[in-house]
């Protein structure tokens, strides 16, 4: 299954919650996407989203100005 990161380091909301849903939109059933986020307001943003869409959300890893997010689309 490919895997593509989506850069959205410096981006402020809700720009990372929109990119990312366009980007899921690229993406095939079963595909990994890699989202980077330093706005602390995405780790609220991006699970709300996937919620609203339905993809999984298989992981996510806080650094201290760093937010990753591994996330399957379903």
């Amino acid at each position: 299954m490919p895997e593509t990161v989506l850069n959205l380091r410096g981006l402020k909301c809700p720009l990372p919650a929109l990119k990312t849903r366009k980007a899921l939109t690229r993406i095939a059933a079963g595909d990994e996407l890699v989202v980077e986020c330093t706005d602390p307001l995405a780790g609220i943003d991006i699970p709300n989203l996937l919620r609203e869409t339905g993809d999984a959300l298989l992981d996510t890893r806080k650094q201290p100005d760093l937010i990753v997010f591994r996330i399957q689309k379903k």
